[in-house]
């Protein structure tokens, strides 16, 4: 076991870092009161080889492993949370599904686009009335000839505005046959296929959520990923590792929001002496950095077994859930750490408080973990 990073892990996260320190840090307010979705960053990020994290040199990408993609992720997040929920989604989600289930022309066609952030990706299973109970879906896909014909609605769909692509999960069989659902790619601009209602968010407010509509939307054949009726299983895979991705962005939540406590518990004075000599807040410290350390070492448990090939599921669902809850454990007291100021909007903490909440619902809430990892240990 080693548990340091390697030199060029080391580089890669100092590249994210100052990536965050200078095209971020500058407009994390102004961006976050406007919910402005800076499309331009995420070029600049696709320059950076941070959109195409796991993508094979071959189709334009970096080609780097999940050790690397957290430390991407949770450098960016320490900085702002929504730009990280937005890479991690465009990485993992829209992106990972098509490496990991489209096929050489397929990749070909849509992979380099989104490794460069030429285009921005979207990926669609959640629907109005189906969050946790995807097998419930509404949306269906129905064979036309060469054709499939989509309709229905997503919700709760990041860059459902701005992406370009997005693959959708669509019911191809039976309500509630897990081998009823299909995987498609559809562009923008694809007849019949439009956005809705964006969501006035508490927090990730530069990270767009929207709807996705489906008005008799014809979809050719070649963009099915895989066959027909495999789409739930292909979206279980992606989620796997979409939960180190939550579980990343918790981690750099929590160390945002841990260092700003920190530091400021070490500058406020009360009864002349810095407010960190005080047992109360010392003690707060001391069990939001164990938490962090223990939230890092699952989440790196998770980056090795999903690396190697291993199952991921257990331990994925484990750090997802221990890094979300912690994450807005950690942001709740370094609000209490500031006291009245960390209220206001003129200290970090109040934006990183809002924005942790997400992460124990996107992607699988917490009490969808714990019952992943109860099937998973009483099997």
């Amino acid at each position: 076991m080693n548990f340091e990073y390697s030199e060029e892990q080391n580089h890669i996260a100092e590249a994210a870092k100052e990536f965050a320190e200078k095209y971020i840090r500058p407009h994390i307010m102004e961006w976050d009161e406007a919910q402005t979705f800076p499309v331009s960053l995420f070029k600049k990020a696709g320059e950076l080889g941070f959109m195409g994290v796991f993508i094979s040199e071959e189709y334009g990408g970096s080609g780097l492993g999940y050790h690397e993609y957290i430390a991407i992720i949770e450098e960016i997040s320490k900085v702002d949370p929504s730009i990280g929920l937005s890479i991690a989604a465009h990485n993992s989600l829209c992106t990972g599904h098509i490496n990991y289930f489209g096929n050489e022309e397929q990749k070909k066609k849509w992979l380099p686009k989104l490794a460069s952030a030429e285009w921005i990706g979207a990926w669609g299973l959640t629907e109005h009335n189906t969050g946790s109970d995807a097998g419930g879906m509404n949306t269906t896909a129905v064979k036309d000839g060469d054709y499939y014909v989509l309709n229905g609605a997503k919700n709760f769909i990041t860059h459902a505005i701005s992406g370009d692509v997005a693959v959708i999960m669509a019911r191809t069989g039976e309500k509630g046959d897990s081998r009823g659902m299909s995987a498609f790619v559809i562009e923008k601009g694809t007849k019949g296929f439009s956005s809705g209602k964006k969501e006035d968010k508490l927090g990730m407010r530069a990270s767009e959520t929207a709807e996705l509509i489906f008005d008799n939307c014809r979809v050719h054949k070649d963009n099915l990923l895989g066959i027909e009726g495999n789409g739930f299983v292909q979206a279980l895979k992606v989620l796997d590792g979409g939960r180190i991705s939550i579980g990343a962005l918790s981690l750099g939540i929590a160390k945002g929001a841990y260092e700003a406590a920190l530091k400021y518990s070490k500058e406020r004075v009360q009864f002349g002496k810095p407010i960190s000599s005080f047992q109360g807040i010392s003690f707060k410290l001391a069990d939001m950095a164990t938490e962090i350390e223990a939230s890092e070492l699952l989440l790196h448990k998770a980056a090795y077994l999903k690396n190697t090939g291993k199952s991921v599921t257990k331990i994925g669902a484990m750090a997802k859930m221990y890094s979300s809850e912690v994450c807005v454990k950690v942001a709740n007291e370094a609000v209490q750490i500031h006291g009245g100021y960390g209220y206001t909007k003129e200290f970090p903490v109040e934006k990183f408080y809002r924005d942790s909440k997400l992460c124990t619902i996107g992607e699988g809430t917490t009490e969808i973990q714990k019952l992943v990892i109860a099937r998973n240990i009483l099997k």
